[in-house]
């Protein structure tokens, strides 16, 4: 067994005891935030633009390196603890991890008396601080396995100063390239994650002996397919290559999933929110491959990959986190938790799949998966930040 290098002491604060606490709750509260500023612009039109970017382009950003990027920093800096028996950043040191991030979030609602280059800059600190506090205890203990998530740190690094550099006119398709790396890479995570955890907690948390299905080679080759769909959709989107990598990967991952199913998750809310939010991106994937073939959105794929495979995904995963590292019972969440979990699946649902059946309402649908998306956060954030701001209810260090 690994030992786990504690301090001598908790933080006097108990939010900075471990990293999952702060960035959970700036991910919870500006999820509810930055999408009601989002629902007033569009579909309401009731607010003007924030700073210097097309509102479109500030809530693609901000999604993708404003809220995801929270929740992976929050999930890395505790499960990298885990991977290593090595402390992650706590007490003052994570507080100025954390401040980078929610600077860079809040300054651009003072409109332009803020210039966007201080906004960038705190950005970008606030993933170089994150990709040390990560690689440090990766490197100390020699563990090559997780290599792959200094790589993919660094790798959004690159995608989001390259957003930087499309703003300000230094790479023509700066912006574009950015945001799509940045998005593709997080859901690139998220199977990579979801392998590693799904099947786990499936079959420790049904209730009765279950041997799910998985196969090596199908593990070997999702990687490869996906960083060949990012550099297809990176360098010339909606083209045959993309396409037919998207529908291998539609059907490697729909087998996958079915591998993985067992009746008795629909009896927890914490596993069946995982294979919701999994399914929803081998949706994403087929609507892809729809939208080359039939001409329908591109933006229904990027809604179902946004709204399962990070919404869906990452709420789940908080949900779960929290309990275990707050000492408490991962198999007995609270009744709310099923409530967060069908009211941001309604949010899919309203984003991705009643605009194809009844598209001369268009403007509806998206208000309503917003404000969907709103209430689930919004509850999420009720629940758990008492548990996010308090001791572990075990006395344990965390």
């Amino acid at each position: 067994m690994i030992k786990i290098e504690e301090p001598q002491s908790e933080s006097a604060a108990a939010w900075l005891n471990l990293g999952f606490r702060p960035f959970f709750m700036g991910a919870a509260l500006f999820a509810v935030l930055s999408m009601s500023i989002w629902a007033a612009i569009f579909p309401l039109q009731i607010l003007p633009p924030l700073n210097e970017l097309p509102p479109i382009t500030w809530h693609a950003h901000e999604m993708i390196y404003g809220y995801a990027l929270a929740v992976i920093a929050g999930f890395l800096l505790a499960a990298v603890k885990n991977w290593t028996g090595l402390q992650t950043p706590r007490g003052v040191v994570l507080l100025l991890v954390f401040l980078p991030w929610a600077l860079a979030r809040l300054l651009p609602l003072a409109g332009s008396w803020i210039p966007l280059a201080l906004t960038a800059a705190f950005d970008l600190l606030f993933m170089a601080m994150l990709i040390v506090a990560v690689a440090v205890p990766i490197i100390r203990a020699k563990s090559q396995r997780n290599l792959v998530v200094i790589a993919i740190l660094v790798v959004m690094l690159a995608g989001n100063s390259l957003f930087y550099l499309g703003v300000y006119g230094v790479i023509s398709d700066g912006v574009r390239l950015g945001l799509y790396l940045g998005f593709y890479v997080i859901i690139a995570l998220v199977l990579m994650m979801g392998r590693r955890v799904i099947p786990f907690f499936t079959e420790r948390g049904v209730g009765y002996p279950v041997t799910l299905t998985n196969y090596s080679w199908l593990d070997k080759a999702v990687p490869f397919l996906m960083v060949a769909f990012i550099a297809a959709e990176l360098l010339a989107p909606v083209n045959l290559l993309t396409t037919v990598v998207a529908a291998v990967l539609m059907v490697l991952l729909g087998l996958r999933l079915v591998g993985w199913y067992t009746k008795g998750i629909w009896r927890k809310p914490l596993l069946w929110v995982l294979h919701v939010a999994y399914g929803l991106v081998v949706v994403g994937f087929a609507l892809n491959v729809a939208a080359s073939l039939t001409g329908i959105s591109p933006f229904l794929a990027v809604h179902a990959f946004a709204l399962g495979g990070i919404g869906l995904m990452t709420l789940g995963m908080m949900a779960r986190v929290c309990l275990g590292h707050t000492g408490r019972n991962v198999f007995a969440p609270p009744a709310a938790v099923t409530w967060m979990f069908l009211l941001l699946t309604g949010a899919a649902l309203l984003r991705v799949f009643v605009p194809l059946l009844a598209p001369a309402h268009y403007g509806l649908w998206v208000g309503l998966s917003q404000l969907c998306w709103i209430m689930s956060f919004a509850l999420f954030a009720l629940v758990y930040l008492p548990m996010l701001v308090t001791p572990r209810v075990d006395g344990q260090p965390g």
